[in-house]
């Protein structure tokens, strides 16, 4: 298996059990899946629930939420301001210039081909355009570390309106085989 690790921060974004698909020179998508998680109640086998006080939680929601599967497995936190929403289209467009500018740096920094470096000056701009442009059909997730200079992931939906998928920087991630 492969993972693909955040070259800024190293943590784990994605991994080959995933079905990557360029989306341009320098973006991938994967399709996810949404499910819910939450408080499952386990029981040991001989005990009494009812003189445990274990009875009040059954058929009740619990703690159940739904989740992303990419979100779960990779631990991905997602990105909110104080007032409970998603950073403004201005603040993204920020921190996707200084992103951009972090990746193009690290590339060099771990000596990437002269043409890695080139595919990924010459498309990042049209990504940065493409994002910006269905910035406000995304949910924006944060890697497990919530190191602000590292990749956000984005996450949407097909054409279907039920399948998620989750869209990365090609460029902005190393292969771990493991």
């Amino acid at each position: 298996m492969i993972i693909y690790k955040d070259i800024i921060t190293g943590d784990e974004i994605i991994s080959d059990t995933f079905k990557i698909v360029e989306d341009g020179p320098v973006l991938w998508t994967a399709d996810c899946r949404k499910y819910m998680k939450g408080s499952e109640n386990f029981e040991l086998e001989g005990a009494n629930p009812s003189a445990e006080g274990g009875d009040e939680e059954e058929g009740g929601e619990g703690g159940q939420v739904m989740v992303h599967d990419i979100e779960d497995q990779f631990r991905l936190v997602w990105l909110k301001t104080e007032e409970g929403m998603k950073p403004s289209k201005d603040a993204f467009k920020a921190h996707l210039k200084s992103y951009v500018k972090a990746v193009n740096n690290k590339l060099k920094e771990k000596g990437a081909s002269e043409e890695t470096i080139k595919e990924f000056q010459s498309g990042a701009a049209a990504a940065v355009k493409k994002i910006l442009a269905n910035y406000d059909n995304y949910d924006v997730l944060m890697n497990q570390s919530m190191d602000p200079n590292g990749m956000h992931v984005l996450i949407d939906f097909r054409e279907d309106g039920v399948t998620p998928f989750a869209t990365v920087w090609k460029h902005g991630l190393e292969e771990m085989k493991v």
